[in-house]
C-alpha cells in the first residue's frame, strides 16, 4: 500500500509540475510572439504564412529634396499649358468642311492678360489651336505673332486672370554647367509630366525654321519628348530660363540630349511680338549677297547686295553690289565688324545687331575696294521704313 501510495503521489505532483513548465514555457513564447509581431502603429500587417500578401513597410519621412521637387512642380505647374492644334480641310466633292487633328505641345502663361508663349513648330501648319490650363478647362487661342528665326509663337486666351498664373522668369546670362535644371510639359500628349536633370553645357547653336542660327542655347540632360516643345525649363526655385524646343536623338526620343531658347532671347522677342505683332529689330536697311556666294568667293563678312532708299545705310553712304557700263559686277561693302564685334557670316551680323536698340549709333567697320573703312551710324527700325 505505501508503494501505491507514493506511485500515486509522484504522479500527482509530476503532472502538476509538468503542466506548471508548460504554461511558462507558453507564456515565453507568448511573449516572444507579442514583440516580433507588428502592431497597427507601424502601419504593418502580419506576414501570413499562408498567404501571399507582403508586410507593408514602416511609412518614412520625405527627404528634403523631394519635398522641394515636390514644391516647385505644385508651384510651377499651374503655369504650363497644353497645346492641341488642328487643319480645317474641305472636301472636293462635298465641299464639307473637317477639322482634323494636326499634332500637339507645351506652352507657359506669359501674363494675366492671357498671353502664351509657345515653340512657333507647334503651331506652324495649324489652321486653329486650343489651350488647356492646369485646372482641365480649355480655351480657343488666337496667334497674336510669331518669330521663327526664333522659333517662338505667342498666343492669346480669353480665360479669366484669376485662372492665370504666369511664370517668373529668370536671366539665363549667368547659368552654369551642373546646374539643376525641371521640364514641365507634355510629352506624347501626357499632361503636366516632370522631368528632372542638370544643364549638360552652354552656348549651343541650333538651326532655326526661319534659317538663321539660334546662339547660347541651352543643352540639358532633362527628358525632353515630342510634346515637351514650348514647355518651360526651369531652375531650382521655379523661373524659367529655357523654352525647349528641340531634341538630339536617332530615334526621335529623348537620348538625353535636349535644347531650349535662353530666357533672354524669350524676353526679347515676346514682348515685341506682344506690342507689335512682330519683332521690330533695329536695322541698317540692307540686303545681303547669299552666303554660299561670299564663301565661293572665299570672303569673311557680310556682303551689301542692296541699300534700302532712305535707310541708315542709304544715309551714311554705304554701297550696294552693282553692274557698270560693261556689265561687270562691282562688288558693294562687305560688312566686316559692328563695334568691336567681328562679323564673318550673314548670321553674326543679324546676331550682332539684335543686341541694339533702334536709335544705338555703333560703328560699321567695312571693306570697300580693298581698304578698310569704318562709319559710326544711327540704327533704324522696320516701323521706320514702313511710314516710307
Amino acid at each position: 500500500m505505501k508503494y501505491i501510495a507514493a506511485i500515486i503521489l509522484f504522479t500527482v505532483l509530476g503532472f502538476f509540475f509538468g503542466r506548471s513548465f508548460t504554461s511558462a514555457d507558453s507564456i515565453e513564447k507568448n511573449k516572444i510572439s507579442a514583440e516580433a509581431a507588428p502592431n497597427d502603429s507601424d502601419n504593418s500587417v502580419a506576414a501570413d504564412p499562408n498567404s501571399n500578401r507582403r508586410t507593408i513597410a514602416p511609412i518614412k519621412h520625405i527627404v528634403s529634396e523631394e519635398e522641394a521637387t515636390i514644391k516647385l512642380f505644385e508651384e510651377s505647374a499651374p503655369s504650363v499649358v497644353f497645346i492641341t492644334t488642328s487643319t480645317v480641310r474641305q472636301d472636293y466633292w462635298s465641299r464639307n468642311v473637317t477639322e482634323i487633328p494636326a499634332g500637339n505641345g507645351s506652352g507657359f502663361i506669359w501674363d494675366r492678360e492671357g498671353h502664351i508663349v509657345t515653340n512657333y513648330h507647334v503651331i506652324e501648319k495649324a489652321d486653329k489651336a486650343q489651350v488647356t490650363l492646369s485646372d482641365q478647362t480649355t480655351w480657343d487661342a488666337e496667334l497674336i505673332g510669331i518669330e521663327p528665326n526664333k522659333d517662338l509663337a505667342i498666343l492669346k486666351i480669353k480665360a479669366p486672370s484669376e485662372k492665370l498664373k504666369p511664370i517668373p522668369v529668370a536671366s539665363s546670362h549667368d547659368l552654369r554647367v551642373g546646374q539643376s535644371v525641371f521640364a514641365i510639359g507634355n510629352p506624347f500628349g501626357l499632361d503636366q509630366t516632370l522631368t528632372t536633370g542638370v544643364i549638360s553645357a552652354l552656348g549651343r547653336e541650333i538651326q532655326s525654321i526661319g534659317g538663321r542660327p539660334i546662339r547660347g542655347v541651352i543643352q540639358t540632360d532633362a527628358a525632353i519628348n515630342p510634346g515637351n516643345s514650348g514647355g518651360p525649363l526651369i531652375d531650382s526655385n521655379g523661373r524659367l530660363i529655357g523654352v525647349n524646343t528641340m531634341i538630339y536623338s536617332p530615334s526621335g526620343a529623348s537620348a538625353g540630349i535636349g535644347f531650349s531658347i535662353p530666357s533672354d532671347e524669350v524676353n526679347w522677342v515676346v514682348p515685341d511680338i506682344i506690342e507689335f505683332g512682330e519683332v521690330r529689330r533695329p536695322i541698317l536697311g540692307i540686303n545681303l549677297v547669299a552666303e554660299q556666294h561670299t564663301k565661293r568667293l572665299k570672303m569673311k563678312g557680310a556682303l551689301i547686295l542692296d541699300v534700302v532708299p532712305n535707310s541708315p545705310a542709304d544715309k551714311y553712304g554705304l554701297k550696294s553690289t552693282e553692274k557698270d557700263r560693261q556689265g561687270n559686277i562691282v562688288l558693294g561693302d562687305l560688312i566686316t565688324k559692328i563695334n568691336d564685334e567681328v562679323i564673318s557670316t550673314n548670321a553674326d551680323l543679324f546676331l550682332a545687331l539684335e543686341k541694339y536698340n533702334s536709335g544705338d549709333t555703333v560703328r560699321v567697320g567695312f571693306i570697300r575696294d580693298d581698304q578698310t573703312e569704318n562709319v559710326d551710324l544711327v540704327l533704324g527700325s522696320k516701323m521706320d521704313l514702313s511710314k516710307q
